[in-house]
């Protein structure tokens, strides 16, 4: 144990590899153990009396039609198609069934004919369907997103290599932290601003940690994330207020309202969390985009001052913040595209419509998500310009990745990753100088190697583990030749 210590604990690489371990271990052990606390009384996922399972039509058997008047003009008709099929999950898995699909001439955009080895969804209320006590309720997709997905996760892993398996690992601990611990949280009755409050906490920490290390870009990251949702998540319990709020948005909302569950949820709540997580994605893009061109730049030019590294990150923000600001906006309209088509249709005027609730939360969460970047970039900027040209800092960066202070000559070669290219020199291509006129008779210097001596600091200084690993490889090659 001890040797193992004495050749790794100055591998920033390992350390970085220690970081990443400790943070999926926790985040795993917070999932799961939250889960266990929120889902406690609760029952969810289980409809008594009624079973949906996926089966494969195995035959179609016959169509029955049957047709009505319900004025001179208008005649009802109604076709029911009856089909085998092997359900393939849960208790009745490998039975054959009997299964009905319905069509009418009022359903607008009916679902497809049926066809053999077509796999689909089929419920069983406990009651027949005519002659059927299965009854046709979709096409099953999941096959179709799970290629898609893989196909994603493929191409990730092709153009990022260990940050796309980062990313993508970042991506599930963020879909379970929500609907395995945030969504399950709600419906037993825990109060949604606090839930809301952590899961973006826990959200912001893991995913950078886990995607960027435990770097100083990390930490400014971190930093102005938790700003910016502390901006969005402020501004919304103030147009809560002013604007009288009920939280009744769409049927959802209401649909919430009559839930047998015994819990009551606070709807206007739900509208905090709404606002809140999704602009938690924006800003964490904009203050990761600022956090690493400054860091970028400071490594590139490492004479700016705090005020010419301030203005570089202002400038850098205000052209993220236009097209983030239309992403937010795009998206939510997107989103909402049949309401907001459903609303004009039926609305009287535009004032009309501009004044319903679910418009108007609408636009206050492209407003708030729009306002949280634009408070985020200036903050961000400023830790990073603080950070960054800060000797102390700095100081404390280098003696935590650099591992020259207690070189040991039997520990490999670290090849350093992007995030710690501060430890080594700033433009090695013009510092390493072609050594013509200084050559001395005699023994090397620890710093001199192959004909070529490193200017950018005094040759007593320490060096990092790669050049001085260099410099004593060839001192002891010259003395073995003389």
């Amino acid at each position: 144990m001890a040797e193992f210590k004495k050749r790794y604990r100055t591998t920033p690489k390992f350390r970085n590899f220690v970081v990443w371990v400790v943070t999926v271990v926790i985040s795993l052990l917070i999932i799961f153990c939250a889960n266990k606390i929120v889902t406690k009384d609760l029952d969810i996922l289980n409809a008594d009396g009624m079973y949906a399972e996926k089966a494969r039509i195995t035959s179609i058997e016959n169509t029955e039609s049957s047709s009505y008047s319900i004025s001179d003009d208008l005649e009802y008709q109604d076709d029911r198609i009856y089909f085998k099929a092997k359900i393939l999950t849960g208790e009745f898995k490998g039975q054959e069934v009997l299964g009905a699909q319905t069509h009418d001439n009022y359903t607008l955009d009916p679902d497809q004919p049926l066809s053999v080895g077509d796999k689909v969804i089929l419920y069983n209320y406990g009651t027949k369907e005519g002659e059927a006590d299965w009854v046709f309720a979709s096409f099953y997709r999941l096959d179709g997103m799970i290629r898609f997905g893989l196909l994603f996760c493929a191409a990730l892993l092709f153009f990022g290599h260990i940050k796309g398996l980062n990313t993508l690992i970042s991506l599930a601990f963020t879909c379970m932290a929500v609907f395995m611990v945030f969504v399950p949280s709600v419906l037993a009755g825990y109060n949604v601003y606090v839930m809301t409050c952590l899961t973006c906490i826990f959200v912001i920490v893991m995913t950078l940690l886990i995607t960027t290390g435990a770097t100083e870009k990390s930490l400014t990251t971190i930093l102005g994330c938790t700003f910016g949702v502390a901006v969005a998540a402020i501004l919304e319990l103030i147009f809560e207020h002013a604007l009288r709020l009920t939280g009744i948005i769409d049927e959802h909302s209401i649909y919430l309202g009559y839930l047998d569950s015994g819990v009551v949820i606070d709807l206007k709540s739900l509208i905090f969390g709404m606002i809140v997580i999704g602009a938690m994605g924006a800003v964490m893009d904009v203050a990761m985009d600022i956090s690493s061109s400054l860091h970028e730049l400071h490594y590139r030019a490492p004479n700016l001052t705090f005020r010419e590294l301030y203005q570089s990150g202002i400038t850098i923000g205000r052209d993220v913040m236009g097209t983030m600001a239309n992403t937010l906006v795009l998206a939510y309209i997107g989103s909402s595209l049949c309401t907001i088509l459903l609303l004009i249709t039926y609305s009287g005027s535009m004032r009309e419509l501009l004044n319903r609730e679910n418009i108007i939360v609408e636009l206050l969460q492209a407003l708030i998500g729009s306002s949280a970047i634009l408070l985020t970039m200036p903050l961000t900027s400023l830790i990073c310009s603080f950070l960054y040209t800060n000797k102390s800092f700095l100081k404390f960066e280098k003696n935590l990745q650099d591992p020259s202070n207690d070189y040991d000559p039997n520990a490999p070669v670290t090849i350093l990753e992007p995030e710690h290219k501060s430890i080594i020199p700033k433009d090695p291509l013009i510092n390493l100088k072609k050594h013509v006129s200084q050559k001395t008779p005699g023994r090397k210097d620890a710093s001199e190697f192959n004909g070529y001596y490193y200017e950018g600091e005094a040759l007593k200084e320490r060096r990092t583990s790669i050049l001085t690993g260099l410099g004593k490889q060839l001192e002891e090659k010259d003395e073995k030749k003389e």
